[in-house]
């Protein structure tokens, strides 16, 4: 097959055509897909037909699928999830700024979301670079950052006054209930494919810095979570029917916009958790940096 990749922003954000995702793919096309996801950070795909199955098996040629600890997936296939908003919701899931499963110890590297139904308007998604967002950070800053950690933890978004714990219609999701742990991670995240560096923070699931107190902490979070949402970091996409986003969690936030009330909004994900060597080599890119 051959891809056409046509760019959609200045700082990330790419479509792709020329392939049919429900296929079994040949491993050439599966790494021009990779290339365009690493080198644009989120993808677009248009006009797909793709069933659970065949998404799961999409999925999957990037890594091993990560079952959500919270949001309960298909009964047949529990690494996918139907992210759905009745029309009688008032909160939609995913609206606010974060990337995808940072609460964990090996946080997924990358979601793959399709669009089953959709409304008449609105529902769009934005997306941000954290590649960009660093790049853009002073010098000085940026030296800082390299050198501190982040405590991040499902614990308030899952909570029960969380968003992302709200109740809603068709959509099975348990509360964090105190369970919920806390992993350190860089705050500035080397891409292992690319060597490029990133954020990683996110105003989800970033709780404090580490060895800082929270009260410290808030000023430079609330500083780089403004930052981060800077529209010249962004794109945004418009869903309709067999749309398909692939974005890389490392590197990107995104967005679920919560602007069509009354109307029905469903949605499948399936995301990919990195391979034990694809986080050896990220563990080994970090250690390599400069102090």
């Amino acid at each position: 097959m051959s891809l056409k990749i046509h760019r959609l922003a200045g700082a990330l954000g790419a479509e792709v055509s020329g392939v049919d995702l429900s296929q079994p793919l040949p491993d050439a096309t599966i790494a021009a897909i990779r290339q365009a996801l690493v080198e644009h950070q989120v993808i677009f795909f248009r006009d797909q037909a793709l069933t659970p199955a065949q998404q799961s098996a999409f999925g999957a040629r990037f890594g091993p699928l990560n079952i959500h600890p919270y949001v309960a997936g298909m009964a047949d296939d529990p690494a996918v999830m139907e992210v759905i908003k009745e029309a009688g919701d008032r909160i939609n899931f995913g609206g606010g700024w974060h990337s995808d499963m940072s609460f964990l110890q090996r946080p997924a590297i990358g979601s793959i979301l399709y669009a089953v139904e959709t409304p008449e308007f609105g529902g769009d998604t934005l997306f941000a670079s954290q590649a960009a967002a660093f790049d853009a950070l002073s010098s000085g800053l940026q030296r800082t950052l390299e050198g501190l950690n982040a405590v991040h933890s499902a614990a308030r978004e899952y909570s029960a006054q969380g968003h992302s714990a709200q109740k809603r219609q068709s959509m099975a999701i348990a509360e964090a209930d105190g369970l919920a742990g806390e992993y350190v991670h860089p705050m500035v995240l080397v891409h292992p494919e690319t060597g490029r560096k990133a954020l990683y923070v996110n105003p989800a699931f970033t709780m404090k810095i580490e060895g800082w107190k929270t009260s410290e902490s808030k000023a430079l979070l609330d500083y780089l979570f403004a930052h981060c949402r800077y529209e010249g970091f962004t794109c945004r996409f418009g869903w309709r029917p067999g749309s398909v986003a692939f974005w890389d969690n490392r590197s990107v936030w995104h967005f679920a916009l919560n602007d069509y009330q009354g109307q029905r909004r469903h949605m499948r994900r399936v995301t990919v958790d990195p391979w034990p060597v694809e986080a050896s080599v990220s563990a080994a890119r970090l250690a390599a940096q400069p102090a």
